[in-house]
């Protein structure tokens, strides 16, 4: 058998008339050319992929600079719905966006400061109460906004807020709160 194959493998097999008169290849032609479709298949297929990623990155080079301030708008403007559903969807996306300084001077900037605390003033159940706190606690975290709080009342806001005795999040996030203006205070007086 290996004698036959070494004397197979001799010849090029594309210059050997075939001795048989059927149409159909040789079996080692047949194995020279799915190699060469599965590698230009395997090229193929790396040039659609980087062409995909190439566009990805572009579109979100373009895109994504533009969609960060337009959602902190869109989220302040939620606010403004009488729907208490659509408010707490607002709050809830202004504390997720509040995750460093920058963000939470951005969201004091365009006024969600402002209207958390007229959402809160107004709201008349506490899962709206809540959303807006946890809203104003995670903008608290940066002692500039924290003063923009203060400067626009937040505190008495805060304490106006009747208690909770089914939400004990409601009661966490005010003495939270309270407690980040008292140390303002004290950093402020020091």
């Amino acid at each position: 058998m290996r004698a036959l194959k070494n004397y197979l493998c001799r010849f090029n097999p594309r210059n050997v008339p075939s001795r048989h008169f059927s149409s159909s290849p040789s079996p080692f032609s047949k194995i020279d050319e799915l190699s060469i479709e599965e590698d230009a298949e395997r090229k193929i297929g790396w040039l659609l992929k980087s062409i995909f990623v190439g566009t990805a990155v572009f579109v979100g080079y373009q895109f994504f600079p533009y969609m960060g301030d337009n959602m902190l708008r869109q989220s302040v403007s939620l606010l403004h719905v009488k729907d208490p559903f659509f408010k707490r969807s607002g709050a809830s996306r202004l504390a997720r966006f509040a995750i460093d300084d920058e963000r939470r001077m951005k969201i004091v900037e365009i006024g969600g400061a402002q209207e958390l605390l007229i959402m809160l003033e107004a709201a008349k159940e506490d899962r709206t109460r809540k959303a807006a706190l946890k809203a104003l606690a995670a903008l608290s975290q940066s002692d500039e906004a924290l003063g923009a709080l203060h400067l626009a009342g937040a505190i008495s806001v805060i304490k106006s807020i009747p208690d909770s005795s089914e939400e004990a999040e409601i009661e966490k996030f005010k003495a939270s709160l309270l407690k980040r203006f008292q140390d303002l205070k004290y950093e402020n007086s020091s």
